[in-house]
């Protein structure tokens, strides 16, 4: 992996002309603000569970039926992990470059606040389904500051000489910074220094063309493969499920030692914390405090004093579940949970959340009752139910092919801030 895009910032001719290029605002779309992207009255068409597409009388249908771009979890700093797969775009005459802009837009501003990776896979980008050089240069400026803050990486996996050389055109209107955030990954297995490529549901196009780049190399510039899945230790906490982890719990206890342990230190110590969840922590301490967790050594977040750590943990360990929190068999109630009148949406949740594992309904309810004190903060901490629902949606609920487009994301965080707004209800 490689970051060879240092760029500099100056007032040449490139960059005033750019201030001239603006493409439609956001606001002219109609597309809703962040805070208003969960309203039961932008999800108030009902999904197709089965389906990653939105319906076909959506104003974005015909964007995101190619599954272009989608959202696969966190990755191993605990950032939101942001895909762009460039084989799924259709020939030019087929896809509207522009609305594509604004359902990236969409996406992103889910997410703009926290800190997120971008991962775009550059192979399948040919001559008829590459966008002309004006639209990216408008795309990118396009993506002002309020974008550009908290991406804290770019990877462009298997660059070619064609994206090399655009990067290098661009560079008087790249800033400094964000041209260190752009990184070249060669190969796949780069990636699981990153993010867990399990979790990213990979175009076979893309898997196919790295192998042959594999196969091409001599055996001694073969690159390492990605390390293989090693067998659970004996104490092993994370990527186990809920019921033998309550087994091995020396008091039965059916909320996870992780959950108990961080919520704890969260409670004291995080709950004035401006942007508790949304920000990155150390993955070298991520993995440490795994390994401690997996080794069935005793975490003490109070010694490391570090609240970010903590809430990077807490949402590593849901995540990294076999089975989310609120479990597949529930996807297709949450995903069409919109089409609920709102007097019986209460109900409907109870029964909902009542009908889990009681592992699963225990933890659940430790953990949004934990997260309505943190919105109960938020004129300090900036986190309301709508802000939390956005973190944590992804991280209760996702589809078994793992990634998630924009059709199950607005659901899913719709139905989390509904239980969050209610959870005196649901849980009493």
């Amino acid at each position: 992996m490689s970051s060879e895009l240092l760029v500099d910032v100056g007032d040449d001719s490139a960059t005033a002309q750019l201030g001239q290029l603006k493409l439609t605002t956001i606001e002219d779309q109609q597309w809703p603000a962040d805070e208003s992207f969960l309203s039961k009255s932008d999800v108030s068409q009902q999904f197709d569970a089965s389906s990653p597409h939105l319906p076909w009388d959506h104003p974005f249908y015909d964007i995101a039926r190619h599954q272009i771009i989608e959202v696969a979890g966190d990755d191993n700093f605990g950032r939101k992990v942001i895909v762009f797969n460039a084989c799924r775009m259709p020939p030019q005459h087929q896809l509207d470059h522009h609305k594509l802009l604004m359902y990236l837009k969409g996406t992103l501003d889910q997410y703009v606040e926290s800190d997120y990776t971008l991962i775009y896979f550059h192979h399948g980008l040919t001559s008829e389904n590459k966008p002309s050089l004006s639209w990216v240069r408008d795309a990118y400026r396009e993506f002002d500051r309020k974008y550009k803050k908290n991406i804290k990486a770019l990877y462009i996996v298997h660059p070619t000489m064609f994206i090399k050389t655009l990067l290098i055109l661009f560079k008087p209107i790249i800033s400094f910074k964000f041209g260190r955030k752009i990184n070249y990954v060669s190969y796949l297995s780069e990636l699981e220094d990153v993010v867990k490529c399990d979790q990213l549901v990979i175009p076979s196009r893309v898997r196919e063309y790295d192998n042959k780049l594999r196969a091409s190399l001599k055996p001694t510039t073969q690159p390492p493969m990605s390390p293989p899945h090693s067998p659970p230790l004996p104490s092993q906490v994370f990527g186990v499920p809920l019921t033998p982890l309550r087994q091995r719990d020396p008091d039965g206890d059916p909320v996870p030692v992780v959950m108990r342990d961080t919520v704890g230190f969260l409670s004291e110590q995080g709950l004035e914390i401006e942007g508790i969840f949304r920000r990155s922590a150390n993955v070298t301490l991520v993995k440490e405090v795994q390994l401690r967790y997996n080794s069935g050594a005793t975490v003490n977040f109070r010694e490391m004093e570090d609240v970010h750590l903590a809430a990077v943990i807490l949402k590593t360990f849901l995540r990294e579940l076999p089975e989310p929190l609120l479990t597949y068999q529930l996807y297709n109630d949450i995903v069409n949970f919109a089409s609920v009148s709102s007097e019986s949406q209460v109900t409907v949740m109870k029964t909902l959340v009542e009908s889990l594992p009681e592992e699963n309904y225990a933890s659940l309810r430790y953990l949004i009752t934990f997260l309505a004190q943190v919105s109960a903060n938020s004129e300090v901490n900036k986190m309301t139910n709508s802000n939390l629902a956005v973190v944590f949606g992804p991280n209760l609920l996702w589809g078994r092919d793992n990634a998630m487009s924009l059709s199950a994301i607005g659901p899913i965080n719709n139905f989390t801030r509904t239980l969050l707004d209610q959870q005196h209800l649901v849980f009493a």
